[in-house]
């Protein structure tokens, strides 16, 4: 081989070199990148959007009496009739995650692409899990920005303050039409952060307590200590709270881990979803019950689809069949980062989820004797 061609070849290689590393520093800084650029400023009280009124339907993304996201289902796991209280046995208050996409810190709640992406990203895809158990209630809010949570401040904070406002009045109005039934909550990513707000100041050490069946708050930097009451250790437990982030083995923490949380990715909580405890006991994908995707062409159950093991605070997944994704879920993939699952931990264990809620609040109603 000449030497000529030898030095285009190490040209060819030194650039390749250089692409790879420019690839890769996109995928590790471009998790922060939007919501950087993206900078609502100065919070300002007088520009927050109306309060929702939560008498209205139009404030609900889901409630049991209507036909929406959370009611999708699947032949071979149908939905239950939400409105029959004989089988409907529990009631599901589902805070969904952030699908604002805006330039101000808090999100109106009539806005049409809100809208559509919350039923896309929320009650389709996680809150229908509930479906096969119990009637599912899922509040509209004045959801926060994301910078909220990436670059914390003052500002951010009023945002969140906002945020948690709408939801602590959607769950008085919730619980108010349930009367004394038994209830889950659940939330993912700023959903789970904003639930374990709920948990701690309304639910924990109070008569709620004894009703509540489990929470469900997954995908949020939590601790122990934010959310007042015990981590489930157990299928069966009630009164309990289950979380976890998944990751992949080699995944390497970015901007979208919320670095600037108040905990390290060690002290988070982390219940496995196939043997619903929090050692670090491998459960292989056989005991997966199934992925189900339903924001694909042709969802369908896919069972043994994943493993899971809690280790060093995250759910590490090291088996996984082939994700299918539309072209925007891939993208949301891709902006998290390689080995970062965040936005499909729901749909991941859909299946399981799913069953564990069923057998939870059995459980739970077993206890009442």
């Amino acid at each position: 081989m000449s030497e000529r061609r030898h030095k285009w070849l190490r040209y060819l290689a030194i650039a390749a070199a250089l692409v790879g590393v420019g690839v890769c520093i996109a995928i590790v800084t471009v998790d922060r990148w939007f919501f950087t650029l993206a900078n609502p400023g100065t919070f300002d009280p007088d520009a927050v959007p109306p309060a929702p009124d939560y008498s209205q339907a139009s404030a609900w993304a889901a409630l049991p009496e209507r036909d929406d996201g959370a009611d999708v289902a699947l032949p071979e796991l149908p939905a239950i009739d939400q409105t029959d209280p004989a089988v409907a046995r529990a009631e599901v208050f589902y805070i969904h995650p952030t699908s604002w996409l805006g330039n101000t810190w808090n999100a109106p709640i009539d806005d049409p692409e809100v809208i559509d992406l919350t039923e896309r990203g929320g009650t389709l895809i996680q809150a229908s899990a509930f479906n096969g158990c119990c009637a599912i209630h899922a509040p509209r809010y004045r959801q926060v920005h994301g910078r909220a949570f990436v670059r914390p401040n003052a500002d951010g904070d009023a945002a969140l303050a906002v945020a948690f406002t709408d939801i602590d009045a959607a769950f008085t109005a919730f619980l108010a039409k349930i009367g004394d039934r038994p209830f889950i909550v659940a939330g993912h990513s700023q959903g789970a952060v904003l639930g374990a707000r709920l948990v701690q100041q309304r639910i924990a050490d109070t008569a709620l307590e004894r009703r509540l069946v489990v929470a469900y708050l997954i995908g949020g930097p939590l601790a122990p200590e934010d959310v007042g009451l015990p981590v489930c250790t157990t299928a069966e437990q009630v009164g309990c709270v289950v979380g976890y982030n998944a990751r992949g083995p080699d995944y390497e923490p970015g901007g979208f881990e919320l670095a600037d949380a108040p905990h390290t990715l060690a002290d988070r909580i982390c219940v496995n979803p196939l043997t619903w405890t929090t050692d670090e006991t491998h459960a292989p994908a056989s005991a997966h019950a199934g992925t189900i995707l339903f924001d694909t062409p042709a969802p369908e159950l896919i069972p043994h689809f994943a493993d899971a093991q809690c280790r060093g605070g995250l759910l590490v997944i090291t088996t996984m069949g082939e994700l299918q994704r539309d072209l925007a879920s891939k993208v949301l993939l891709w902006l998290m980062g390689p080995g970062n699952y965040h936005p499909v931990e729901y749909q991941l264990y859909y299946v399981d989820l799913r069953q564990n809620a069923a057998d939870r609040v059995e459980a739970w109603s077993a206890a009442q004797g």
